[in-house]
């Protein structure tokens, strides 16, 4: 355990990039065929397969979702304890109605940290809501893993086991909030058991630049404490500040501790 347990980037530098996941491959990150059937304007099912990333489909954030335009901070780009897999071979299914949104993952990892295969199950209910103060989406997610994990003594091979709450909301034309509450099983040796983030978006309309937008975000992570050297918490506090200087070109000034 390392009290830098938690990257200030949540962006794939090269170590994330070569042999991933331990398959003898690296840069080729996802290579996958999808197809969506429309039965009609509100009902439809997506279904896609190949070398695919977890997070393009489960824990979505309208808010705080991506490492280059929004927070770079893993705690607060995805709940970090959610652990959803990346750049490995997978399927997913999204089945949407009305207002609903139900999402399905299935994905086989090379290997994990411990060296071990295991496959990766992630499940996410969400549920679109409009109304007078805007557009918000509210989500529950559940996720696992298979027996593959070390426990903390390094005797047995645990499942990994995640629950967890989620939801961003606009409030009016130039604001709007994230709140992230997620839980995991701690049978395995894992850095945190839950996290709570959230934080808030103001939008450059506000003051007549539609490209500029401000976020802040602050999040708490409660350790697992298994053994003597785990973390007991961790805090961390982000804001950024987007300036649009072209239709595809913007400059960000962030700040995290």
């Amino acid at each position: 355990m390392t009290p830098f347990t938690l990257r200030p980037w949540a962006a794939g530098v090269r170590d994330d990039v070569t042999d991933i996941n331990g398959r003898n491959r690296s840069y080729l990150l996802q290579a996958w065929y999808g197809h969506l059937f429309e039965f009609t304007d509100d009902h439809s099912l997506g279904l896609v397969g190949g070398i695919i990333d977890a997070t393009d489909y489960l824990d979505d954030n309208t808010y705080a979702n991506d490492e280059y335009t929004q927070f770079m901070n893993e705690a607060l780009v995805n709940g970090p304890n959610t652990f959803l897999p990346s750049w490995d071979i997978g399927g997913v299914g999204r089945w949407r109605f009305g207002n609903f949104d139900i999402t399905a993952v299935y994905m086989n990892i090379g290997e994990n940290d411990d060296g071990n295969n295991f496959n990766f199950f992630g499940g996410q209910l969400a549920y679109t809501l409009e109304s007078s103060i805007g557009e918000g989406h509210y989500r529950v997610l559940i996720d696992g893993a298979s027996k593959a994990f070390l426990n903390p003594e390094g005797t047995s091979k645990e499942n990994r086991a995640t629950f967890g709450i989620s939801f961003d909301q606009q409030l009016g034309e130039n604001f709007g909030a994230w709140l992230r509450w997620y839980w995991q099983d701690d049978s395995a040796l894992v850095n945190y058991k839950s996290i709570y983030s959230g934080g808030v978006f103001i939008s450059g309309n506000l003051w007549g630049r539609e490209q500029d937008s401000i976020g802040i975000g602050y999040g708490y992570l409660d350790g697992a404490e298994q053994t003597e050297d785990s973390l007991k918490n961790t805090h961390v506090a982000e804001a950024y500040v987007n300036v649009g200087l072209h239709e595809y070109l913007l400059l960000t000034f962030d700040y995290s501790t």
